[in-house]
């Protein structure tokens, strides 16, 4: 009898850097950046649902006092409260040099801490976007809205480089815009990185926000078993199957290692949420099956974790 993963041990600690530390004390500002119609307007209601006082369109010469009014003052009478800032093409004074030169100032002061998170989003969505709501881009004056996609992409690229975070949200439905920026900027429920785990089908594509991704096709496929097709991984007639696949203990060992090394240092590199991908073909059997192993393990190890099975009602 084929026996399964012996239990692991805890993650190791690492001591980790101030960004993953953190003193407490340090006034917290995100700058909201990123293509026109990307959805930056959607992100910033959402950070101030989480608790952020989130404000659009401020002058780049006035982002100094905005964010620390009490320059001047001890740190103590500093603001307390994080502050979501959206800086675009509209913006006053915009420009990728004053942009940069601000948020370097930013940075260069020990009493704030500053992140960027910067919205993308595929060409031909922001497209339909501007199409299906009539609007027209900022930087296509007289042009097709094309062009002033095109025009913004290659304006905004160094602030991209920039960005602690990436979002695209071509995809992407309200309801995971929030849980990412949740994950992402949110109060953390401990000290640790907030884990989410997802199934999905290769037949869909890859989940855009994924930091790693598995590969499980290999396994032996229910969907070739007329009794199993029905099923999903959920289903404990499903699980045998699988686990009888000689490889798959072998592969969940080899997850679970890799996972107790990499955690640790995203953790202390000041990563605060990490998205874990699990394919198979049609996303209903065997990704369903071992992203829900992999999110039990995760949580026996004192994680927080999230699952979704992104493609469960497709078909394999």
């Amino acid at each position: 009898m084929t026996k399964g993963p012996t239990s692991a041990p805890a993650f190791p600690k690492d001591g980790g850097d101030d960004r993953a530390k953190g003193t407490g004390k340090e006034a917290s500002v995100l700058l909201v950046t990123g293509m026109s119609g990307a959805g930056k307007s959607s992100a910033l209601k959402v950070l101030e649902d989480i608790g952020y006082e989130a404000v659009d369109n401020v002058p780049l010469s006035l982002l100094g006092s905005l964010v620390t009014p009490g320059r001047r003052s001890p740190p103590a009478d500093r603001r307390e409260r994080a502050i979501a800032i959206g800086v675009d093409i509209r913006t006053r004074d915009f420009g990728i040099e004053p942009f940069v030169r601000t948020l370097d100032q930013l940075l260069a002061d020990g009493g704030v801490s500053v992140r960027v998170l910067f919205l993308d989003c595929e060409d031909e969505e922001l497209r339909h976007r501007y199409t299906a709501s009539r609007r027209r881009h900022p930087l296509a004056e007289d042009r097709p809205v094309t062009d002033g996609i095109v025009r913004e992409r290659r304006l905004v690229s160094p602030l991209r480089a920039r960005a602690d975070v990436v979002l695209d949200t071509t995809e992407l439905a309200p309801g995971d815009l929030k849980r990412i920026l949740q994950g992402n900027f949110g109060p953390r429920p401990g000290p640790d990185m907030t884990l989410f785990v997802t199934s999905f089908s290769y037949r869909q594509g890859l989940p855009r926000e994924a930091d790693l991704v598995f590969d499980v096709r290999f396994l032996a496929n229910p969907h070739y078993d007329a009794t199993l097709r029905p099923l999903t991984g959920l289903d404990p007639e499903v699980a045998v199957f699988i686990t009888a696949d000689a490889g798959y203990y072998r592969f969940f060992e080899g997850v679970t290692g890799l996972l107790m090394s990499l955690i640790p240092r995203y953790a202390a590199e000041g990563k605060s949420y990490l998205t874990i991908a699990v394919g198979c073909t049609g996303g209903r059997h065997r990704s369903v099956f071992v992203a829900g192993k992999l999110a039990a393990w995760l949580e026996e190890q004192g994680q927080a974790v999230q699952v979704r099975h992104r493609d469960l009602g497709s078909a394999e």
